[in-house]
């Protein structure tokens, strides 16, 4: 691709190097616009990037060929990974749906993309061990930015691309996540082809969805035989707090305990887990969640619009900054201009997608779970409206 001339005289500062800042500065960066991007990690390997994305050709694709690494992306594609099955607790399958290659969501390893995004963009753009303290109104839209570390900037453009907890929201926003009611316990089986044969085979080669009301054991395959699993729990979080996950065995015991009943191989995504279980207690922001424009600033992915998980969360963010950055290049002589047009375009987009997620998790937990999930499966099968195939 050819890079831009076009240059922008201010100081681009993002908060976060997930993939949404990632690709923000990137696509700057396409354009000829320099930016940095400040991330509260001692390095790119300070800790696990999580489990598989299901990348969208409506949003994420979209943003990745904005950032010119669509090619890059497809040799990451993990094959098979668009299978989808739903089974009840007895572990009966009542829908399998094969990857015949032809869906328009394959599969790939969070860390793997961030790895590319990271990799496409000029020596020191990132700047790690930057954890924002706080974030000051200097006027004429610019803000003085301290870090944990002592160090501090100006920014003539400020970006929370900075997740759930985002401390750059505070400027434009005084919303603040709730939890959602539900849970999802992490876990996870290594070797699973060999030494956890049946569980393997009830997964399948892509995502599995074992679901009853109010509850869920929702796995899916991972490169190297690794089934990654997120046990989801519709319980009042002082439940959840009273668990001690820091006594693997406890912890286990008492999960697996809200599934007494269940086929073991099921359960065994709980009980042999070789780590310890890690609680993801879910929040969420107002579905209509919105603010006033406020001079140089703005907000992307889970910052902007966190909502409960559906599959959407991770493509959004990269479609957010994959726009933000085109609107940023198409004025580069009009910051407020550019952020406007952005936002136009971001709140009902984020507004749409957080009620499906809501009208999806629903679904999953409802009085008729499994059932009515592989309904709406059957639907978009039969090209009906559809729902959305991951957790």
């Amino acid at each position: 691709m050819t890079f831009h001339s076009r240059r922008l005289f201010v100081n681009v500062s993002i908060i976060g190097a997930g993939l949404g800042g990632l690709t923000l500065a990137r696509v700057l960066h396409i354009h000829g616009i320099a930016a940095t991007v400040y991330e509260a990690d001692a390095d790119r390997d300070a800790r696990p990037q999580g489990g598989m994305l299901d990348i969208h050709d409506f949003n994420g694709q979209l943003a990745l060929r904005d950032a010119d690494l669509y090619e890059q992306f497809l040799a990451l594609v993990h094959p098979g990974g668009q299978q989808s099955r739903a089974l009840d607790m007895h572990g009966n399958v009542l829908m399998d749906n094969p990857d015949d290659g032809t869906g328009g969501r394959p599969e790939v390893q969070r860390g793997e993309l961030r790895r590319i995004l990271l990799d496409s963009l000029p020596p020191g753009t990132v700047l790690w061990g930057h954890k924002l303290r706080t974030a000051e109104r200097l006027g004429r839209g610019r803000h003085f930015l301290s870090f944990d570390n002592g160090s501090t900037a100006v920014a003539d453009l400020l970006v929370g691309a900075d997740g759930a907890w985002s401390k750059v929201r505070s400027l434009v926003s005084g919303a603040k996540p709730v939890y959602s009611g539900t849970t999802f316990v992490e876990t996870w089986l290594h070797d699973a082809d060999t030494r956890h044969p049946a569980t393997a085979a009830a997964v399948g080669g892509g995502s599995m969805f074992g679901l009853a009301p109010g509850k869920g054991i929702m796995a899916h395959r991972e490169p190297n035989a690794v089934l990654h699993a997120y046990v989801a729990l519709n319980r009042p979080k002082h439940w959840i707090d009273a668990i001690d996950f820091s006594d693997p065995a406890s912890a286990k015991t008492m999960i697996a305990a809200e599934f007494k009943g269940w086929a073991p191989e099921l359960t065994a995504l709980i009980t042999d887990c070789e780590r310890n279980l890690v609680a993801r207690v879910l929040h969420t922001l107002p579905q209509d969640h919105r603010w006033e424009r406020v001079s140089g600033v703005t907000l992307l992915g889970d910052a902007a619009h966190l909502m409960i998980p559906s599959g959407e969360g991770a493509n959004l963010a990269m479609l957010d900054g994959a726009e933000l950055g085109k609107s940023i290049a198409a004025s580069p002589g009009d910051i407020e201009t550019a952020l406007a047009c952005y936002e136009q375009q971001l709140f009902p987009r984020s507004h749409s997608a957080a009620i499906e997620a809501a009208e999806l998790v629903q679904l999953m937990f409802a009085e008729d779970a499994p059932y009515g999930l592989v309904e709406a499966f059957a639907q978009d099968l039969l090209g009906k409206p559809k729902a959305a195939t991951k957790a």
